[in-house]
């Protein structure tokens, strides 16, 4: 499979696309780029590539207002560069929304300052631009070019600790004449490890074909797009979405880390130690899992912060979707975990206690930010939510709760049985479909997992959008890449 990843360049606020980097052959494809992106997103792309090209002439970020815009009105993933030049930049880039943020011209003029920032930021949430023509590098929007060497670039960074490259060969950028496919291989088979994303002159669906059968990992489509040389559904199944299924479902190891170590428990009791959160995060990543969820499940409960440090240490370890939750009460919490290198952020507790919490989320840093986990036990009174990890009930239902909680604008709902937790006899499959049904949201099943089989009914029966399990992954018991296989061999998508 292949990652492909639209593009939105921007200037003036609008969606352009240039020829060889030249901005004298600008051409506006739309003057909305929040519409565009919705667009995007409502074709099955989950990654957006924005590029600041107002920011890359002005060595400064221009376009983050845009960037906001886009991230609060979607769910993608949102690579951001052009213009990054300070700290500053850095910070408004993550402040209005980015995952990811691409840098170029400093790696080649300071790379001092570059290798902090891989220390300070954290190498998954960095992306080295590397702009080529003619074989060395180019700068400044591609305005400026250099002496410096592509393939020594790389090397260099690459034993720096940079695991993500976007490279671009100008010569074909918005000329629809076919990608570099021959340097890309030669990057990949040099670094068969690095998230190599290729960028410049993709035509159409058969370019990206060959850049997936040549083992490329990600590529940014561009001008074919806008130009309807490329498919949606095309680009769908070379990422893996099957013909017409929808979406992959996704498969989550969750972390419920007390006091620095992973535990697990039955019925949220009897915790015992599952290891290094760090160590299984890493570990996780590299086996396929989709998403990782760190729950610090003490931190409502005992009235602390959670452990920012490990979750800086856990998502430079990790190469995919960060969520973590624990002990969230307001913006600043949840500022701090996303600087800290988290994609979302679970709240719980605070949300039941204080609803307007989700809006405050959704609207400061996009909906796709804001996970509402939901705790709830089906009493003789019918399924009600806990809270402060399972130990206090409260008066509010779980569907109510529920509904309410798409109303206010969270991205998913994380739903935990308390009766099928650790028990390992199957996900509470009946009110997931029931969720699923009347919550237009993705709903991700927690609580019950013991065997493949349960994960194959959540998805059928309890029509699950994801499915999160901790004790059969720590433990051995399932392996991820057998699980996917498996699901795979049943019918159901999910990325392999």
């Amino acid at each position: 499979m292949i990652d492909i990843i639209p593009a939105i360049d921007l200037i003036d606020g609008k969606c352009v696309r240039l020829t060889k980097g030249d901005y004298g052959q600008k051409k506006v494809y739309n003057d909305d780029p929040v519409a565009q992106a919705r667009e995007f997103e409502a074709h099955g792309f989950r990654r957006l590539h924005v590029v600041d090209l107002d920011g890359a002439k002005s060595k400064h970020i221009v376009n983050d207002d845009v960037l906001r815009r886009i991230t609060s009105a979607t769910g993608l993933k949102v690579d951001f560069g052009g213009g990054i030049k300070t700290d500053e930049d850095i910070r408004k880039a993550f402040a209005a929304g980015a995952s990811m943020v691409t840098i170029g011209s400093i790696a080649v003029t300071n790379s001092e300052l570059f290798i902090e920032w891989l220390g300070r930021y954290g190498a998954d949430r960095l992306i080295l631009g590397a702009d080529v023509r003619d074989g060395k590098v180019s700068i400044n929007g591609w305005k400026e070019d250099t002496s410096v060497e592509l393939l020594p670039f790389l090397k260099k960074y690459v034993e720096a600790g940079v695991k993500n490259v976007l490279c671009t060969d100008i010569s074909k950028d918005g000329t629809l004449q076919g990608p570099a496919t021959l340097l890309y291989k030669q990057i990949i088979a040099e670094y068969p490890h690095l998230n190599l994303i290729a960028s410049g002159g993709v035509s159409g669906d058969d370019d990206l074909s060959e850049l997936e059968r040549d083992g490329i990992p990600s590529a940014i489509v561009g001008k074919a797009w806008y130009e309807g040389r490329v498919s949606a559904e095309h680009c769908r199944k070379l990422m893996g979405f099957d013909n017409g299924k929808g979406l992959a479902k996704r498969i989550i190891p969750c972390l419920d880390v007390k006091n620095g170590e992973t535990v697990k428990g039955t019925n949220f009791v009897n915790l015992r130690s599952a290891g290094d959160p760090v160590e299984l995060g890493k570990a996780y990543s590299d086996s396929g899992a989709d998403e990782l969820v760190f729950l610090d499940i003490t931190a409502s409960f005992e009235g602390r912060k959670t452990f920012t440090d490990m979750v800086e240490r856990v998502a430079r370890e990790i190469n995919i979707p960060f969520t973590v939750g624990g002990g969230i009460n307001e913006l600043d919490d949840v500022k701090r975990l996303l600087d800290a290198g988290a994609d979302k952020v679970s709240v719980n507790s605070a949300a039941l206690r204080r609803p307007e919490l989700i809006n405050e989320i959704a609207s400061e840093y996009g909906s796709q930010v804001c996970v509402c986990a939901i705790d709830a036990r089906n009493d003789a009174d019918g399924w009600h939510c806990y809270v402060k990890g399972g130990r206090e009930r409260t008066d509010r239902g779980l569907f109510d709760w529920a509904k309410e909680v798409g109303d206010r604008g969270a991205g998913e709902i994380l739903f935990t049985s308390m009766d099928h937790d650790g028990v390992k006899e199957g996900f509470a499959n009946e009110p997931l479909a029931r969720l699923a049904e009347e919550v237009p949201i993705p709903i991700i099943a927690s609580g019950g997992a013991g065997k493949m089989e349960h994960f194959r009914d959540a998805f059928v029966r309890g029509k699950a959008d994801a499915a999160l399990a901790a004790s059969v992954f720590h433990f051995g018991e399932i392996k991820i890449p057998d699980l996917k296989k498996y699901l795979r061999s049943e019918g159901i998508n999910v990325r392999l």
